[in-house]
């Protein structure tokens, strides 16, 4: 009793929060639904994360005429992944893809949207999406802040993430900010107790850091870019945290409660 008296409220809520919850594919072996942008593209670290704790993975490119599911019945969840478009583009397999989520938000399924798919969720839920008035970008490692709500979700974020977009979303009516930025403020965010967007790519391997930099070299020299050895000197030094946040990330969304 002594000892919990003497801990700040900050302590105990974070002995509270950490390692509540573990993936696993024994308890649901269902597969995670991951939507991509690209013929080449790649679930990378996130993938990475769940196969190696037994979790499957149901990988359709709607841009290549994959059908999305009617339900998520079949499935542990959902993961929406970024790629080159904009939210606010017009081709009909994105307009179906931002529609669609109204399956994980109506069936209460976990989702998770990362850049792209995050601007998704943010656009379904009638939020703005868009450049900034300035066009400075993020490209590169840039510093992370987490809010109140965040800490209270998970105690432990990285300090610097990876990305690579131009535009960022205003926050959803009813949601809950996660994490900030300087540049581009709303960085992850929560709506309801199920569906969350994180802008920036915790999902980066070394083979997507050399293929985006050199496929995708011109959009180092945008304004308010990272010039390539940077990204690699930035890889070097904040990588380790990054990925110990996202394999606790994807189980507190995709997992279940820690035993005791």
């Amino acid at each position: 009793m002594a000892e919990t008296a003497g801990k700040s409220a900050q302590e105990t809520l974070d002995e509270a929060a950490e390692r509540r919850f573990v993936l696993g594919g024994a308890s649901d072996p269902r597969p995670i639904l991951a939507v991509l942008h690209q013929e080449m593209s790649t679930t990378g670290r996130v993938g990475q994360i769940l196969q190696s704790h037994g979790v499957a993975l149901d990988i359709r490119r709607p841009v290549m005429g994959d059908a999305l599911p009617e339900t998520l019945e079949n499935h542990r969840g959902a993961i929406i992944f970024g790629g080159p478009p904009s939210a606010n583009d017009d081709e009909p397999y994105l307009r179906q893809e931002i529609e669609w989520l109204k399956v994980p938000l109506e069936e209460k399924r976990p989702y998770l949207g990362i850049c792209l798919g995050a601007q998704m969720l943010a656009k379904h839920l009638g939020a703005e999406v868009g450049p900034r008035s300035d066009d400075m970008v993020e490209i590169g490692y840039y510093p992370l802040s987490t809010t109140t709500e965040g800490r209270r979700l998970m105690p432990h974020w990285p300090s610097m993430v990876y990305q690579w977009h131009r535009e960022g979303f205003d926050l959803p009516s009813g949601a809950s900010l996660l994490a900030t930025g300087d540049r581009f403020p709303n960085q992850a965010f929560q709506y309801g107790e199920t569906a969350f967007g994180v802008q920036f790519h915790a999902e980066l391997t070394l083979a997507m850091l050399h293929r985006w930099t050199t496929r995708g070299h011109e959009r180092t020299l945008l304004p308010g870019a990272q010039k390539r050895r940077q990204h690699f000197d930035g890889r070097a030094i904040y990588d380790a945290p990054v990925r110990r946040w996202l394999e606790d990330f994807l189980a507190h969304i995709f997992g279940e409660p820690a035993k005791s």
